[in-house]
């Protein structure tokens, strides 16, 4: 029997082609938590597309639409896009100034679950302030 339901939000692992919600963090936190959710996946991992900003400042992760709604993390901020700007299905070259992808849409499908984001960016910043202190 198919579905007909009003949810447009897309489940991890879905490929949408819905405006998405976009969480960005600082490029070394945002580098670790990649390589944790891969890791944890066993190397190719549930990590969607990741852009980074042209003075290498910042990555961008893009999740389901709504995350944006209550996304409370210490040191990141999720934008809903609210119809403007990049779509899923249109996202293969962005040109807001020197932004690029990381990890292109084409390279890793559907978008990072945001509970396996948390987590991962939790962890990350564990892992950064151990490495600070022991400096």
């Amino acid at each position: 029997m198919q579905s007909t339901g009003t949810n447009t939000a897309p489940e991890p692992g879905a490929a949408p082609d819905l405006d998405l919600d976009l969480v960005t963090v600082p490029t070394r936190q945002g580098l670790e938590a990649v390589d944790i959710i891969r890791r944890a996946a066993g190397g190719s991992g549930p990590v969607g597309p990741v852009l980074h900003d042209g003075s290498g400042d910042t990555l961008g992760f893009l999740v389901p639409p709504g995350t944006a709604d209550a996304w409370d993390l210490p040191g990141s901020a999720c934008t809903q896009t609210d119809g403007r700007g990049m779509r899923f299905g249109d996202a293969v070259s962005p040109t807001a100034g020197a932004t690029g992808w990381l990890l292109p849409p084409d390279a890793v499908g559907p978008v990072t679950d945001p509970e396996v984001l948390r987590a991962a960016l939790g962890e990350a910043a564990r892992l950064i302030e151990a490495a600070d202190n022991c400096r």
